[in-house]
């Protein structure tokens, strides 16, 4: 709650600040929506830079000088001692940003790694999530690196001598079961989440011939690349390897090179959404962990090539993630025109592999059968992995395990499985990438006042923590945004047709939020980088809303528009809903440039359609009654009202539908 209102109350002079502009100024709502959109849009653009060259408090500083700086203009033409008192915060603004150090040194949860100052070697924010590199006495191979507080990966030492690798004892390890189930060395790998290097030494022990080893976070391949080059023996400038700083399912969807070995080491990082222990990562969407990117990883293998996944469990009961990722698996499978996957799938899970600390799971998938001696050369492999047993392979028998036994249900039954499974383990799709969304709605709010195992925290604690956080929107947003009234109940009641307008900006805010929420995942895909989505989907449609309200003011007959403009915004659905994905998908050879102006294109037009809806209704029911400023600033609320609530019930309604 403390930190919900420490977050919105920051908009309520903004809110204020605007809702007074719209009310004196009907005429001129188009003009300064405009300005105050195409501001926004400015922000998007550059709030990464800022982010990732002073580091997130700095970053939010430079949103108060912003401010701040309008203020000292705005008091040029008040009392001295308000010019005074602007000058001084603007001052203060200026500090803060200039010499960030003297801001307080950020918090960890307590749910947290610890970060000891005598042991943080190197720090650095980005757009990710933030990096801490960490080295500790009486471990010299091994730099740690935090993400957002999070033991994430890790940077081991190297000489760059092949024989030096024998230290770190890969033959014992998980990661050697991939080699040993190809038994020759792979001529082409791609790593997808390459991180620190780990499974790219490994690659280079087993005698990999080119390795594409694919990082989403741009300060993680800093580090490998320049930071700590010396102490991993240059791995990145290695002749055998190629660091690609990219998205894993991007980079897979356009490129041209078909692998032997296709291996996923626990490449979504929790971090990115800064919650492995507080569970936000169970609402994130993770794109590589889907039916459609399973099929394309398969689809660039070589003719006897494997794709492997690893990633930690945490349920040592349900073996939730490994049970999810080959329902996946044998869904991309049969996507693919595989009849009987059986023979197709081999599982273990070694007990204590992961960070050292919990189970690793490993899935081997291959499109032809595996043959007689691949499984042989598995299972082998398996045994002399310390505390690791097989859960699936053709043929084998093993201890009762989830995995198992879907593995071993017919087609025709898998419906049924899933039905009675006590957690949702369907395969992820595209439409619905939510890989970390075991606990069914209906179970979570029936279940909701119990007290929940703290070690699980899979186990319904982020849907809670959604349904909590909409909860405390709705309350918020009632409290901020439309509880005022009551101070001027009396205006209020005397406005005309609030119902009817209620519901008009309500939609407005409901649709513009959803579609905004949409289309950054459906062009995260195509534009290959959550930053650059992030940026080029929300700059694109502020600027274009902006663009919108400048032009409405020359509709002259509002009633006929407003249906009209609605009927495009419906035509534009449909094309983004049938058209967009195969539009994208056909234009990934294009250079960076051209995916901008082409995501800036198909947004364009729904950017200023919606622009147009807000200042058409904010001037129509200025003019409905004797008090303009009270019915704008009613209108704006209940807007602002239904976008506060509209992100978490997006969220939500995406993961049930």
């Amino acid at each position: 709650l403390v930190i919900c209102v420490g977050v919105f109350a920051s908009f309520v002079g903004p809110g204020v600040i605007i809702a007074t502009l719209f009310g004196r100024q009907p005429e001129g709502i188009g003009g300064l929506y405009f300005a105050d959109l195409v501001g926004a849009g400015i922000g998007c653009a550059t709030v990464i830079y800022f982010v990732s060259s002073l580091g997130a408090p700095a970053a939010v500083m430079v949103s108060a000088l912003a401010m701040a700086a309008g203020a000292a203009f705005i008091s040029l033409r008040l009392r001295p001692a308000l010019r005074t008192l602007a000058v001084v915060v603007l001052a203060g603004a200026i500090l803060l940003v200039a010499d960030s150090g003297i801001l307080p040194y950020q918090r960890i949860d307590v749910s947290k790694t610890d970060i000891p100052p005598n042991h943080l070697d190197y720090s650095a924010w980005g757009s990710i999530f933030r990096v801490d590199a960490l080295q500790f006495p009486g471990i010299p191979n091994v730099i740690d690196l935090d993400h957002d507080g999070i033991i994430g990966s890790g940077i081991y030492r190297w000489n760059g001598k092949r024989s030096f690798l024998k230290v770190y004892e890969f033959a014992k390890d998980p990661r050697a079961i991939p080699f040993d189930v190809l038994k020759t060395p792979p001529k082409t790998e791609a790593i997808i989440g390459a991180a620190g290097g780990h499974e790219v030494l490994t690659s280079i022990y087993y005698r990999a011939k080119h390795i594409a080893a694919v990082e989403l976070n741009p300060i993680t391949v800093n580090l490998v690349e320049h930071v700590y080059a010396n102490f991993d023996g240059h791995l990145a400038q290695n002749p055998a390897v190629s660091y690609i700083n990219a998205d894993g399912r991007s980079f897979m969807a356009r490129t041209n090179t078909h692998f032997q070995l296709v291996w996923y080491p626990a490449p979504d990082s929790y971090a990115a959404t800064n919650g492995a222990l507080s569970s936000a990562y169970v609402l994130s969407e993770s794109y590589l962990y889907t039916t459609n990117g399973v099929e394309t990883d398969l689809q660039h293998l070589t003719k006897n090539g494997i794709f492997v996944a690893q990633f930690g469990e945490t349920d040592d009961q349900e073996y939730l993630r490994t049970t999810r990722f080959v329902a996946t698996a044998r869904q991309a499978l049969s996507d693919m025109g595989v009849k009987n996957a059986s023979d197709h799938i081999m599982a273990a899970v070694s007990q204590t592999h992961f960070l050292g600390i919990i189970p690793l799971s490993t899935i081997v998938v291959k499109v032809g059968a595996f043959t007689p001696a691949e499984i042989s050369r598995f299972e082998a492999s398996v045994k002399q992995v310390p505390a690791t047993t097989t859960f699936y392979a053709p043929g084998a028998t093993v201890k009762k395990n989830p995995v198992n036994s879907f593995m071993r249900t017919p087609n025709a039954g898998l419906d049924h499985f899933f039905a009675a499974f006590p957690f949702n383990i369907t395969p992820t799709t595209d439409n619905d990438p939510f890989f970390y969304h075991f606990a069914r709605y209906g179970t979570v709010l029936k279940d909701y006042t119990h007290s929940l195992n703290s070690v699980d925290r899979e186990n319904a604690v982020g849907e809670r923590v959604l349904v909590l956080l909409l909860g405390l929107s709705v309350v918020i947003a009632t409290i901020f945004l439309l509880l005022p009234f009551v101070k001027v109940r009396r205006e209020w009641r005397a406005l005309p047709r609030k119902g009817v307008s209620g519901i008009y900006f309500a939609g407005l805010g409901f649709g513009f939020i959803f579609f905004e929420i949409t289309l950054l995942q459906l062009l995260n895909l195509f534009l290959g980088y959550p930053t650059y989505a992030l940026t080029i989907v929300l700059m694109s449609l502020l600027v274009f809303t902006g663009v919108g309200a400048l032009l409405s003011h020359r509709i002259t007959r509002p009633k006929r528009a407003v249906p009209v403009l609605f009927v495009a915004v419906a035509a534009m659905f449909v094309f983004y809903l049938a058209g967009l994905t195969p539009l994208t998908n056909s234009l990934l050879d294009l250079p960076l440039a051209a995916w901008i102006a082409v995501s800036f294109g198909v947004l364009a037009p729904l950017g200023i359609c919606l622009g147009m809806f807000m200042p058409i209704g904010l001037t129509q029911v200025a003019r409905l009654s004797e008090f303009p400023r009270e019915y704008v600033a009613w209108g704006w609320a209940v807007n602002g009202f239904a976008s506060v609530v509209g992100a978490a019930l997006a969220t939500i309604l995406a993961m049930i539908y």
